[in-house]
């Protein structure tokens, strides 16, 4: 447990989305504590609210709330520092969301605002090169009067298996599974499954090693489990269930999902219960079964991260200005620790590898 790991925290800093951040903080992260300790600050930059970073942790990528760009960044693999290289527009507007494909040679983006989905090549010294084609994405709104005005894609991550990125489309209540034509540097519709009107998909992720993918649902704050046919892309709904104690009847909208490496247990984060939500997976059946619900010490979690050792989750509460680290048990449910980080609005945080 002596090698060197990096945080790299992006966050929101506009008036507009009342950002209290100062750009992109790197930290040196303690892995046997847990605890962070701050390197660096890249400041002038707006909004870098996503981040990816490349299989040999030498390339960070940022996209950019409310802006219209990507950026790329070398990581110096002995202190972690970042330094500018390049930045392409996204063509669209809000970039919420960005994946490698299993390659590694591209990024998919995701604009939110304009409901178009942008393919990166990535250059050999990792520089970003132009997307050639925009795919816009079409489909029915949801009933919700104000959050479901355009498609609203929010998220793009490959599947395990990294034949499809997958785009939950909050605006539709619909998932859509995408293929990658890397000749024609186009994302290419594969497939899509319906959601409950209103239900809002934001986030998805997927099992370790089985045909399984969760959704979580933000604005009726549910947790949907899906089959996946490999060959396809196809989702067949096999359970939803609420991502909150039967017992809370307040307002909450459902942020961020993950499932760890051993396919056990599925996490979420919930806003307005400012909790994380802890969720056996049935071995067999790949259906949830609520185990936990921890409080996240602060307000809208809208991000949330396990490290790479799966020993700690950390939890970025987007209006608390923290972040707050929790021990991940042998069986998967948190315990609270003393990690707290102070910084302005975060809304990722990414770890070298």
């Amino acid at each position: 447990m002596s090698s060197t790991r990096f945080a790299y925290v992006g966050s929101y800093t506009t008036p507009e989305r009342n950002g209290q951040g100062n750009g992109i903080n790197v930290y040196r992260v303690d892995r046997r504590t847990g605890a962070f300790a701050h390197v660096q600050r890249v400041g002038g930059l707006e909004n870098p609210s996503f981040l990816a970073i490349n299989a040999d942790g030498t390339r960070l990528y940022s996209v950019h709330g409310d802006r219209s760009e990507i950026n790329s960044f070398t990581i110096d693999p002995a202190t972690g520092r970042l330094a500018p290289v390049n930045r392409q527009p996204t063509g669209g507007y809000n970039p919420v969301h960005l994946a490698f494909d299993a390659t590694g040679r591209f990024l998919a983006v995701c604009n939110y605002g304009t409901d178009t989905l942008a393919v990166f090549p990535l250059a050999a010294d990792g520089s970003l090169k132009p997307y050639r084609t925009l795919t816009t994405v079409t489909g029915t709104l949801g009933p919700h009067r104000f959050q479901q005005k355009t498609m609203c894609v929010h998220h793009i991550p490959l599947d395990r298996q990294g034949r499809f990125f997958y785009v939950p489309c909050k605006g539709s209540d619909a998932v859509v599974a995408y293929r990658l034509d890397p000749r024609r540097r186009i994302l290419v519709e594969a497939a899509r499954v319906a959601a409950r009107p209103g239900a809002a998909p934001r986030h998805i992720d997927f099992h370790p090693r089985k045909p399984l993918a969760w959704v979580i649902n933000e604005l009726d704050s549910t947790i949907t489990t899906y089959r996946q046919n490999p060959r396809s892309g196809a989702l067949v709904p096999l359970q939803t269930i609420p991502s909150t104690p039967a017992t809370f009847t307040a307002y909450s909208t459902g942020a961020e999902i993950a499932v760890d490496r051993a396919g056990r247990n599925l996490y979420v984060s919930n806003r307005g219960h400012d909790s994380i939500g802890v969720f056996g997976i049935d071995p067999r059946s790949g259906l949830l079964a609520p185990r936990q619900w921890v409080p996240t010490h602060g307000r809208t979690p809208r991000f949330f991260t396990v490290d790479p050792d799966e020993r700690f989750l950390y939890v970025a509460n987007q209006d608390s200005r923290s972040i707050v680290g929790y021990r991940v048990a042998s069986d998967g449910r948190l315990a609270p620790t003393r990690i707290r980080v102070r910084v302005g609005s975060p809304a990722c945080i990414v770890f070298s590898p």
